[in-house]
């Protein structure tokens, strides 16, 4: 199968990287094609806009930053939609809304398209890895001409539903990864303010019912001054907004997530840090 990328930041960088590995022909497309650059280096093609890169592959993988970024490339001009064809598969990894999976599965379902929302979980380590956990939305019988490429990336394939579960699913990450970075941080300030040893609390912590992705991913970059980013800041705040907004529609109050998307604010819009890490959010109190 030939396969189609659209989006190399930092997760669909090491996505590629993996597909490359593993023998797959790949072809590229990002908004600034000095991005793709270290993936055509490592054997990747280049295509000109979504509508010629669709029309060339049988698999196409989107992962970029933002809902509106999604609708651009899939109904925009030179978009997926205007050469995509029967019998394709089409897979959106961007964390997005769930009524906009369900607007591109339809519209694909229409056409005769296969069409899934699978957002990942595991961050910038996991997409390297080839360990990351995807959570997919869609026709679930259409999953196993995919299995085999998904594997190549992903130690887990979870299927969750019709088109838009995904996404919800995602949701749900999110909002736990929002808990363990606000409860990384202020853990963080307070070990400091009580003059302990940070790397032995992190240590420590990690090795007992305190253990988490977040301490464990973010906790030594932190230490190390290290704010590159893993999952951009600006990035989480958009899934937290999408994820409050979900909750609202299901009558729902979440006020811890409430407050990660306040703190997530201040540093992406007060504090013009949206391009560092999640692990970022530190800043609010150390300076």
């Amino acid at each position: 199968m030939k396969i189609g990328f659209i989006g190399t930041g930092v997760m669909g960088t090491g996505i590629i990287n993996n597909l490359l590995k593993n023998n797959y022909d790949v072809t590229v497309y990002n908004r600034t094609k000095a991005h793709a650059q270290p993936v055509l280096d490592n054997g990747a093609k280049w295509a000109d806009n979504p509508a010629e890169l669709t029309n060339q592959v049988d698999v196409l993988f989107t992962m970029v930053g933002f809902p509106q970024d999604v609708e651009n490339i899939y109904f925009g001009e030179n978009g997926i939609f205007e050469t995509a064809q029967a019998g394709q598969y089409i897979i959106d990894m961007t964390t997005s809304k769930p009524s906009l999976a369900q607007k591109i599965g339809q519209t694909g379902e229409d056409k005769r398209i296969h069409i899934f929302d699978a957002p990942v979980s595991g961050g910038d380590i996991g997409a390297k890895k080839g360990t990351l956990t995807v959570m997919i939305g869609g026709h679930e019988e259409d999953l196993d001409q995919l299995r085999d490429i998904f594997m190549t990336f992903s130690s887990k394939l979870k299927y969750f539903g019709p088109y838009g579960s995904g996404q919800h699913a995602k949701m749900a990450n999110q909002i736990m990864i929002a808990g363990t970075m606000t409860g990384m941080t202020e853990m963080l300030v307070y070990a400091k303010a009580a003059r302990l040893n940070l790397e032995q609390v992190c240590q420590t912590l990690q090795s007992g019912a305190a253990e988490n992705f977040s301490l464990g991913s973010y906790g030594p970059r932190i230490l190390k001054g290290d704010y590159t980013p893993g999952f951009f800041a600006k990035h989480f705040l958009k899934d937290l907004r999408i994820a409050l907004e979900e909750a609202e529609k299901m009558n729902l109050d979440l006020p811890s997530t409430k407050e990660a998307k306040h703190l997530y604010k201040v540093l992406v819009d007060d504090k013009k840090l949206g391009n560092d890490g999640t692990q970022a959010l530190i800043k609010l109190w150390w300076k």
